[in-house]
């Protein structure tokens, strides 16, 4: 089992940046492939971000290629999404989540989510 807890969402101006944690329970963190995620109200979620177990693959959306980064620090079984210029389309609860399996896209645990909003 794998406990994900989002932190460091809040509200920000458009144009700020912002930085979300994801921190993980278990050793097995490191072996694991990660993703962001986010949901806005009346929409579905959709992928932001995703990392290979060893941090040097990522993927984005096109949303946010170039503003968001994901990384990962497996000796603190954290994982991160640096956000900058943020734009109000960017408000969403996002969530971090793990793929366990052989399949990198398949995610199987997820976080609770942090709540990013922007204002214009």
């Amino acid at each position: 089992q794998v406990q994900l807890v989002e932190s460091g969402g809040r509200l920000v101006q458009a144009g700020g940046s912002l930085r979300l944690s994801c921190a993980a329970s278990g050793r097995a963190f490191r072996a694991y492939a990660m993703g962001w995620f986010r949901q806005a109200p009346g929409k579905e979620r959709e992928f932001v971000a995703a990392i290979n177990w060893r941090g040097d693959n990522t993927d984005y959306a096109d949303s946010v290629k170039g503003r968001f980064t994901i990384s990962r620090d497996n000796a603190r079984n954290t994982v991160y999404l640096q956000q900058n210029s943020l734009k109000p389309e960017d408000t969403a609860v996002y969530y971090c989540a793990a793929a366990s399996g052989v399949d990198e896209t398949r995610y199987d645990y997820w976080g609770r989510g942090t709540q990013v909003t922007v204002s214009s």
